[in-house]
């Protein structure tokens, strides 16, 4: 099994700005639209959290441009389905004190171990403290891009594509179900339940946004959502699960143990959102994606790579 230790950086927060370009598509123009004479028009009115001047500042720096590197200007046209490229910045970017692990390297692919509380692309008041950066200058490779996501605060084995000629090959594997992943988690159990070492349930539910957005809740409808749930052992108030996702909804493995009453340890999102407060690296999410398998669509050899189980 692949060494997976985590190793474990000092930690500080520091002003950034990102080294790799973000981009947002303007939309097409029509009578029931707004409508935008520059694209400074539209940057203030799509990133109401950014004031003009920052946007001006920004152009005025050079870091405001076209696809093609045309730079972009307070009075530059608006141009509808155009992409405009633009460097997201954050006063204070915190660094996660844990490091990725490449497990496997070839012309196609890259499989990695990410660690708990490092988001895989920039969000938030991350900006290159994500796991795309991390490896793109590790490895000198711009083209890196994840074949599936992984939330911020679970760790686990990911699928990273090189090769953007093959990318749509991998992507293709997750669209016709053809990769099998396999995850951990630690959850409280209420002391009223008394679990069977055979227990086995099948989730399916309809997940949609909740309040705030980047919650999911249950509602009443046709199933979107589906996950396979087995206890491998308890011990007190605690147990060790394996759960198989069928579907790749946001946040499903966790609503969904929530749903069975058995929340993750350490989950700030359910039952209960928790206040903002800076991360506390000591207290990881306990869910990891501990195994992933699949045929290489280029090779056609199987893949069945693993991480270090979870301990009760």
């Amino acid at each position: 099994m692949p060494d997976t230790t985590i190793t474990q950086k000092p930690s500080h927060s520091t002003a950034a700005i990102a080294a790799q370009p973000s981009y947002v598509v303007l939309p097409q123009q029509s009578q029931n639209s707004r409508p935008y004479t520059t694209v400074l028009d539209f940057l203030v009115a799509r990133f109401s959290q950014i004031p003009q001047t920052v946007w001006l500042q920004r152009m005025a720096q050079g870091k405001v441009h076209w696809l093609n590197g045309e730079l972009i200007t307070a009075t530059t046209a608006y141009r509808q389905t155009q992409k405009v490229c633009y460097y997201r910045e954050v006063e204070q970017e915190t660094k996660v004190p844990f490091t990725e692990q490449i497990l496997h390297q070839d012309p196609d692919k890259i499989i990695v171990y990410k660690p708990h509380f490092l988001p895989v692309t920039p969000g938030g008041n991350y900006v290159n403290e994500c796991l795309v950066h991390r490896l793109r200058i590790r490895t000198g490779i711009d083209t890196i891009a994840p074949a599936h996501r992984l939330d911020k605060d679970t760790a686990g084995i990911m699928l990273m594509t090189v090769n953007p000629e093959t990318r749509h090959a991998y992507h293709q594997l997750f669209l016709d179900g053809k990769i099998k992943k396999t995850y951990q988690a630690i959850a409280n159990v209420p002391p009223d339940i008394n679990l069977n070492p055979d227990s086995h349930w099948t989730v399916k539910n309809r997940l949609v946004r909740g309040t705030p957005s980047f919650l999911m809740q249950i509602v009443e409808g046709q199933a979107n959502s589906h996950s396979e749930i087995r206890l491998l052992d308890v011990k007190n108030e605690v147990a060790l699960f394996e759960l198989e996702p069928v579907t790749g909804k946001t946040h499903q493995l966790r609503v969904h143990m929530h749903s069975l009453g058995f929340p993750l340890l350490n989950d700030r999102f359910y039952p209960k959102l928790l206040a903002r407060t800076e991360e506390n690296f000591a207290k990881p999410l306990k869910l990891l994606a501990q195994r992933l398998q699949f045929v290489d669509p280029i090779t056609q050899q199987v893949n069945d790579w693993q991480c270090d189980e979870f301990k009760l």
